[in-house]
């Protein structure tokens, strides 16, 4: 059973969501399930224009043409849509193709001067439908262009900027729709081309009709757009520009001209270009060509169901490349925003996106964004132990940039060394920066220590009528008595495993304390792990303060209020620390 919704978008390029504009009320008629993936092979694109830099939406848009295309053993192409050059930004399409190429999204089919990241494994490298740099195909646009007109479907337009202008402000006085009023549609057609030819500024507009066709969505079922016959009886006529007087299409034109000669059978993207669609669909029944299907996904939005924020640097993929984010990470979270699976866990690489993905399980409506969801992949995936020499390089630069090339007793601090830290916390790492400043002390000897856990140890010891000695006389003189070679984390581990033979709540605030001089009180792995990774002249001098941190009598450190950082387990941590 169907049912009918009511939705008011506007005509206009982008969705705002402050914006309501009239006569522009569409219904949507949906079905419980709607389509799945096709059976026959997609031929999809990504058709980015360079007038900016690739953002998380985007990436999505390019993640689910690329998915459907592998799923269903099709094509996946590379289109860039350039035709924009007053908005065209300078280093942006490298830009573009370089986080593609980043994110692993092999494309089948692009233009021959774009370097594939992979050796091709679809046809050779440009494709047989190019060009596929829309620029290059303007002579293909205006061809087409002039078939509408030729067809009775278009019209050429000789209305300067000011007299748009003019007419404009005169309506929107009136309280009248402010769109075209038609004023060239009644030059004979011989005037039109001969105006065209002595080179009279024009441009050529769509003929809109009075209602628009109702046009199939895979998500979003049957959809039908509020006809026009109102706004033309006012002398209000949307009629879009097709062909700019620069003989240059605009996307209306280009878009659907590109998709049919390139033979694009899926149209994936997202709402906000759901209200051009009508327009599309009109064009292709003006060519008499069959439209693509049409698969529309929801906006990305912040917590507050508003735009992401460029500011807070969660928009655009180059930085959460710089943050250092995996690209399995990244991919593996957009893919979630807008679609569902039936397995259990949401780890995925892109093989196995590949074989799940199915458009029947894309999501109507917007979709939340949760940067937690990310930094959650980002663990799983690090864990991949492919990835982890280029992670370590980051980590590496990191250390360097923050303690340079030596520990605080003047050791070099090696790659090797670094890895052994990295391996020692791999559970834990989302991302190099908050992965090197938590685990600092393994660099330099810590100066700030956490007031909680030494009101923890100074409780215990009044309660218990114990001194700092009794506490920790016998552990740190076992300690003593070990040489280097036999500073093992195997050999410290059945050390510190002696708390067996004593009272557990001692033995936990002895751990506390340990860790307390060690990390300054901050979590990370085990006391017997960090003493070997330390080694036994580190370990030995930093305990020899820790008495006088419990007493305030040593200088140059900050007792710092509030909890250590720590994370799920840390308790559990402290009890079976070896």
């Amino acid at each position: 059973m169907s049912t009918s919704i009511a939705l008011r978008l506007p005509r206009a390029r982008y969705i705002s969501r402050q914006s309501v504009f009239r006569n522009c009320l569409f219904t949507t008629s949906t079905i419980p399930h709607h389509a799945s993936c096709a059976e026959t092979p997609a031929r999809t694109r990504f058709a980015p224009s360079p007038t900016g830099f690739l953002h998380l939406g985007s990436l999505r848009t390019a993640l689910f043409n690329y998915l459907l295309a592998k799923k269903t053993g099709g094509q996946f192409l590379l289109r860039i849509e350039d035709t924009d050059k007053k908005r065209t930004v300078k280093g942006a399409e490298e830009s573009l193709i370089e986080t593609l190429r980043w994110a692993g999204l092999q494309w089948d089919e692009a233009s021959s001067d774009i370097p594939f990241p992979f050796p091709p494994t679809g046809p050779d490298i440009g494709g047989p439908y190019g060009p596929y740099r829309q620029s290059e195909r303007s002579e293909l646009h205006r061809q087409h262009a002039q078939q509408l007109i030729d067809n009775g479907h278009a019209y050429r337009c000789f209305c300067t900027a000011e007299r748009l202008e003019a007419l404009s402000i005169a309506r929107k006085r009136s309280g009248l729709p402010t769109d075209y009023d038609r004023t060239c549609i009644s030059i004979k057609v011989d005037e039109s081309a001969s105006r065209a030819a002595a080179g009279g500024a024009h441009v050529v507009r769509l003929k809109t009709p009075d209602q628009y066709p109702v046009f199939h969505d895979s998500v979003y079922g049957n959809i039908t757009f509020t006809e026009n016959k109102r706004a033309h009886s006012l002398g209000a006529f949307e009629d879009p520009v097709l062909l700019k007087s620069d003989g240059l299409p605009t996307y209306h034109l280009a878009n659907v001209v590109d998709d049919h000669h390139m033979n694009i059978t899926h149209v994936l993207r997202a709402t906000e270009w759901m209200p051009s669609t009508p327009k599309h669909v009109h064009l292709y029944n003006c060519f008499g060509w069959t439209p693509p299907e049409f698969v529309h996904v929801g906006l990305l939005q912040n917590k507050k169901r508003g735009k992401l924020s460029k500011r807070n640097g969660d928009v655009f993929v180059s930085e959460f490349k710089e943050k250092g984010y995996l690209p399995e990470s990244l991919n593996n979270f957009v893919a979630l925003l807008g679609w569902s699976h039936e397995q259990q866990s949401d780890v995925m690489n892109l093989q196995e996106m590949v074989e799940r993905f199915d458009t029947g399980r894309l999501t109507q409506g917007n979709t939340i964004v949760n940067f937690e969801k990310l930094d959650f992949l980002q663990r799983q995936h690090v864990m991949n132990v492919s990835t982890v020499e280029d992670i370590l390089g980051r980590v590496q630069k990191v250390v360097t940039d923050m303690f340079g090339d030596k520990l605080e007793n003047g050791d070099p601090i090696t790659k090797e060394y670094v890895r052994t830290i990295f391996n020692a916390n791999l559970s834990s790492f989302i991302l190099p920066q908050s992965f090197v400043e938590t685990r600092a002390y393994f660099f330099r000897a810590p100066v700030e220590f956490k007031s909680n856990p030494i009101k923890q140890i100074n409780r215990y010891l009044s309660d218990n009528n114990m001194t700092y000695l009794d506490l920790m006389e016998f552990f740190i003189a076992g300690l003593e008595k070990r040489s280097n070679e036999d500073w093992t984390y195997e050999n410290l581990h059945q050390y510190v495993e002696l708390k067996d033979m004593e009272n557990r709540t001692k033995w936990n605030n002895k751990m506390r304390l340990v860790r307390l001089a060690l990390a300054g009180g901050e979590h990370g792995p085990t006391v017997a792990q960090t003493m070997a990774i330390l080694g036994k002249e580190r370990t030995m001098k930093r305990l020899a303060q820790v008495e006088g941190i419990l007493l305030g009598t040593v200088r140059k450190v900050k007792i710092v209020s509030g909890p250590a950082k720590e994370t799920p387990g840390f308790e559990s941590e402290i009890i079976n620390a070896a």
